[in-house]
């Protein structure tokens, strides 16, 4: 670590805002305007400084890259997935950055038994459906926004992003002959879907404030202007839409972070007008799929409203009603507190249950085949796994009359396994585990689930994953996010053994305001209960500490984006508790973005934070933690703040702004350190490469200020 460089000293103009009679006096908002050339100029000193203090890893970063590398099946393929006429899989070749979309024909109707899988190797009749390092050639960033092949099997769409902001050029390609249609359509969000006859092509724009809200109709080959299908006045609720898995209907979901309604359109009659399914009301939420049993076809509906006792159905509950009649809903699945439904999918054979339980992800089946009238909640079979800390959930399944279905499994120490599910025998035949080259044996780890308690007396989860061996206090890095009602599932990443293997503990705080334990634990999480969300955070890091996991010598932390606001919150509240800090895409100006109804996601936010503009408590307390704001004089730990110039979730200038305050203001000499990625959105770098070198890189930083490694 070099200590004879400093990092660029950025200038303060004092500019001052004032509400509710509060009047604030920020120094750096000249920050934001990315196009000035002393902004840029600061960014790039912040990231020259970056390189002088972490040239020391360099060594330990190509290690680390060269082990992701070296564990990787570089030249792989995914189990071929049938939609229509075609097997669809994706492969990834040694060399090249972005994975190659492809398909070969079926062997016949009843072809339902997948190609067996050779990497590396041509399927009899595969065609190349998308190349994406084709697609990204000279661009320093590219990002596919989702590709949609029509019913027939003729036509490609696919949106790209070559800049970072997730505004993708929507383009138009026949399968056929290889030919790109001159039609594109710009600024859209980049997944398209198309009518079933293949002569329409419905996708989405945003607003100035770049949110969702416009639904169109373009028609193939036409001059005539696109077809406005449907608009959302409300500045407060985005536009989504998705198809059935029957393709009996196109659905347009319009959403709140609190309140959803659905509009439907039967892919008969794709000119028709969406119709509603079931009016807007004030925090209801509500989602519908498409099913039909006994001949009969039916809407089920996954809502957050009243039971038929009247009760709101907080972890949610499944109604059912005819398509002839949406309104004639009756309750299909009750509500359980003890039972968070996240969704119902219907398939000509089955429903699917996903749903959270004790913390985890699970999944129960029901077989239509085997049941009189509709079904109730005891005809719902759980898929279970030995495993008790893993994840499970519907995979791939895009086929309405698929004889059996696909679950992905996964725990933080067995790599994810793709199984086929025979629902009549309960038979499993596993299709694909990860590969893990190098002699990867999940016997060498140990995952655990342990509980600290918080301030009020909630017990918090905290999953823990370690090497075999591995003694306490060792090196431990803690990750958190905490918004959203996101859950932190236990998933397996062939880059952390890279740290588990170095002695690190890797533990995640399954925190207030994500949805782990239910609707409730995520309403305890936001608003005026958002403070949860970081004590919840402070009482994992101190269990960790008193039962002997690690010291604060040793503790890093790590989150992204509103887990960047945790960090930031966390590292305000208690910095002696950690060594180093990770914030990626930090969200650490929250009350000023949240003021400001201009800017992108702002006043759909405000059912997450609350609205300060208008409500002089909410001021008060998104002031009282915001991490911007109540940076103070104080020994902060070693912080990484890893940024992106073209962010427009999390716009570049929190991450420079909250820098610039912390290194005028620590009292200690541990490195605050600002890297940007100045060709990059709010999910960095692009190109599995650039990933694992952008990993390698933090990975490297973590063991560092961890004790896991030494100079």
């Amino acid at each position: 670590m070099s200590t004879d460089i400093t990092p660029p000293v950025a200038k303060k103009v004092p500019v001052e805002r004032t509400h509710h009679g509060d009047t604030v006096v920020d120094e750096y908002t000249w920050m934001a305007d990315k196009t000035d050339p002393e902004v840029i100029a600061y960014l790039d000193g912040q990231n020259e400084y970056v390189k002088a203090q972490t040239a020391h890893l360099k060594p330990l970063q190509d290690a680390i890259f060269g082990e992701i590398k070296s564990r990787t099946q570089e030249t792989d393929m995914s189990v071929p997935t049938r939609t229509g006429d075609y097997w669809y899989f994706a492969r990834t070749e040694e060399g090249k950055a972005y994975g190659i979309s492809a398909r070969c024909p079926v062997r016949g109707t009843d072809d339902w038994d997948p190609p067996t899988i050779s990497p590396g190797e041509k399927l009899p009749g595969e065609q190349v459906v998308l190349d994406s390092n084709v697609e990204a050639a000279d661009h320093e960033f590219f990002s596919l926004g989702g590709a949609s092949v029509s019913e027939d099997g003729r036509w490609l769409a696919f949106g790209t992003d070559t800049v970072g902001n997730e505004r993708y050029t929507l383009r138009i390609r026949n399968l056929d002959t290889g030919d790109e249609l001159a039609e594109t359509i710009a600024d859209t969000t980049g997944g398209a879907i198309w009518s079933r006859d293949a002569r329409y092509l419905f996708y989405q724009t945003v607003d100035d404030a770049w949110r969702p809200d416009t639904v169109w109709r373009h028609e193939i080959g036409s001059s005539q202007p696109d077809v406005k299908v449907f608009h959302e006045p409300d500045e407060g609720f985005w536009v989504g839409m998705g198809g059935t898995r029957s393709r009996e209907y196109l659905f347009i979901g319009v959403g709140s972070k609190t309140t959803s309604e659905v509009y439907a359109i039967p892919t008969a009659d794709p000119t028709a007008e969406p119709v509603s399914l079931g009016a807007r009301v004030a925090d209801v939420e509500y989602d519908v799929d498409h099913a039909i049993i006994g001949g009969r076809g039916y809407f089920l509906f996954t809502h957050n409203g009243p039971g038929p006792d009247g009760t709101k159905c907080e972890n949610y509950a499944v109604d059912i009603a005819p398509v002839d009649d949406p309104t004639a809903r009756t309750p299909l699945i009750a509500h359980d507190r003890d039972r968070r439904i996240e969704d119902v999918e219907a398939f000509a054979d089955y429903l699917a249950l996903s749903y959270r339980a004790e913390a985890l992800p699970r999944v129960a089946i029901a077989d239509l085949r085997q049941i009189e009238g509709l079904p109730t909640v005891e005809d719902f079979a759980e898929v279970r796994f030995d495993q008790p800390l893993s994840a499970a959930g519907l995979a791939g399944n895009p086929e309405w009359a698929a004889p059996r279905l696909r679950l992905g499994y996964t725990s933080f120490i067995e790599p994810t396994e793709l199984i086929e599910l025979d629902v009549a025998t309960g038979t499993r035949a596993l299709l694909k585990r990860q590969v893990v080259l190098g002699g990867y044996d999940p016997d060498d780890y140990e995952q655990s689930r342990e509980w600290a308690t918080a301030d009020d007396g909630t017990q918090i989860p905290i999953s823990v994953v370690r090497r075999k061996g591995t003694v306490g206090p060792a090196p431990t890095l803690l990750y958190g996010y905490g918004s959203y009602e996101a859950s932190m599932d236990p998933s397996f990443s062939i880059s952390r053994l890279s740290m588990l293997d170095r002695g690190m503990v890797y533990a995640v705080a399954h925190i207030r305001g994500g949805g782990e334990m239910g609707r409730h634990w995520y309403e305890n999480g936001k608003k005026l209960a958002k403070r949860n969300t970081f004590t919840d955070f402070i009482a994992c890091a101190r269990h960790l500490i008193d039962t002997g996991v690690t010291t604060p010598h040793h503790l890093v932390a790590e989150g992204g984006s509103a887990g960047g606001l945790l960090m930031g919150a966390v590292v305000n509240e208690a910095p002696e508790l950690f060594h180093g800090i990770v914030a990626a895409v930090p969200f650490v100006d929250a009350l000023n973005s949240i003021l400001d109804p201009s800017l992108p996601l702002t006043i759909i936010e405000w059912e997450e934070w609350g609205n300060p503009l208008a409500d002089p408590e909410v001021y008060a307390y998104m002031k009282s933690y915001s991490p911007y704001e109540n940076v103070r004089p104080v020994a902060y730990p070693a912080i990484l703040a890893l940024n992106s110039l073209n962010d427009t979730r999390v716009l570049h200038t929190e991450a420079a702004k909250w820098a610039a305050r912390l290194q005028d203001q620590t009292t200690g000499d541990a490195p605050i350190l600002l890297k940007t990625e100045m060709s990059a959105g709010h999910g960095g770098v692009s190109g599995r490469y650039k990933q694992w070198e952008q990993t390698a890189f933090e990975f490297a930083w973590i063991l560092e200020q961890s004790g896991a490694i030494r100079d």
